[in-house]
């Protein structure tokens, strides 16, 4: 089989599943120590999906540093249709959370100028995490695309 950028039990994909983590992680620890967060259900719902995504992602990453050391194959059928599954859960969950807070930032911003009048809301706080929040997303999307590429090649 071939060795592609990415997939489970290569340094790469250790290496891609860190940084999601760290992203993930990142956004989850911004939105959540930001003032005000707790006004838009969409920010919350980004903390929650950044919270299964740092899981999902350490979780990932340990079981890749356990194959580096034991150097075991992790390209088998149920474990990629597993893996396929559970990215593909998570990306959607990110990507809509991310999305949404996206939008309530526009509001935010464009539209109502809470902003500029509630000076208690932390906005640009708010604007890194949803950065980040895709950032992670985009990561995520990769490895999805990677392990969905490996088994079909299976």
């Amino acid at each position: 089989m071939k060795s592609v950028f990415g997939s489970p039990g290569k340094v790469s994909g250790l290496l891609l599943r860190m940084f999601q983590f760290l992203f993930a992680a990142a956004s989850l620890a911004l939105m959540a120590s930001a003032s005000g967060f707790s006004s838009a259900t969409s920010f919350c719902f980004l903390i929650a999906a950044m919270g299964l995504q740092v899981l999902w992602s350490f979780g990932l990453a340990c079981l890749d540093i356990h194959a580096l050391r034991l150097k075991k194959d992790l390209h088998n059928h149920i474990f990629l249709s597993l893996l396929v599954v559970g990215d593909w859960v998570t990306a959607i969950l990110s990507l809509a959370a991310a999305c949404s807070s996206a939008g309530v930032m526009v509001v935010f911003i464009k539209d109502t100028d809470i902003c500029r009048s509630q000076t208690t809301l932390s906005c640009n706080t708010f604007q890194i995490s949803i950065a980040l929040a895709f950032m992670a997303w985009f990561l995520l999307a990769v490895s999805s695309y990677v392990v969905f590429w490996l088994l079909a090649t299976i």
